[in-house]
């Protein structure tokens, strides 16, 4: 007996029609979401600081952490988790590329040694003072995220105000459809 997988039609009728294969993937994976948000009843002004405070979360220098924060930040200011997730996510590769340029940034403003960016001098400080490199590695990675933090809070604003437009947008569109 054989198994045939239902199509969107059959399981959710609403769900027809709204992403097809041909629907890119930040279609897929981040227009269609916001727009299930907003027939929700989710307010653009509040997805639009809800993905603000994500995306300045996002590139947090701490690996791991930034769910977490995402999380805290948005029931705090009761934001839209999801929404603040989505952003926290689609910032993950420059998440990435901004870490060095944060503990770089971070050992100019307080004036400690420079990040060693060589394999060979961070091995060579593991074998000769594993402690105190761990401890001058927590120091960087503490003035990263301080400066982080000034930087993030400053983004954030523009960047909501600069989304509000967009999930308005979104909105009207969402609507028209109804």
């Amino acid at each position: 007996m054989e198994y045939n997988q239902p199509s969107l039609k059959e399981v959710n009728p609403k769900l027809q029609g709204k992403a097809t294969s041909r629907d890119g993937f930040f279609y897929r994976r981040a227009v269609l979401p916001l727009l299930e948000l907003l027939r929700m009843g989710a307010t653009p002004e509040r997805l639009a600081w809800s993905i603000a405070v994500g995306l300045a979360i996002g590139i947090n220098p701490l690996f791991g952490s930034t769910t977490i924060l995402c999380l805290a930040v948005a029931v705090l200011f009761r934001l839209n988790v999801a929404a603040s997730q989505l952003g926290n996510y689609l910032v993950y590769p420059l998440q990435l590329a901004l870490v060095i340029p944060f503990l770089q940034l971070g050992s100019k403003v307080f004036r400690t040694a420079p990040v060693p960016l060589s394999p060979h001098a961070l091995l060579d400080a593991a074998r000769a003072h594993p402690v105190a490199l761990i401890r001058q590695i927590w120091q960087w990675e503490w003035h990263a995220l301080v400066v982080w933090a000034v930087i993030a809070a400053i983004l954030a604003p523009p960047i909501a105000l600069a989304l509000k437009p967009l999930m308005m947008a979104l909105a009207n569109r969402q609507h028209s459809r109804d």
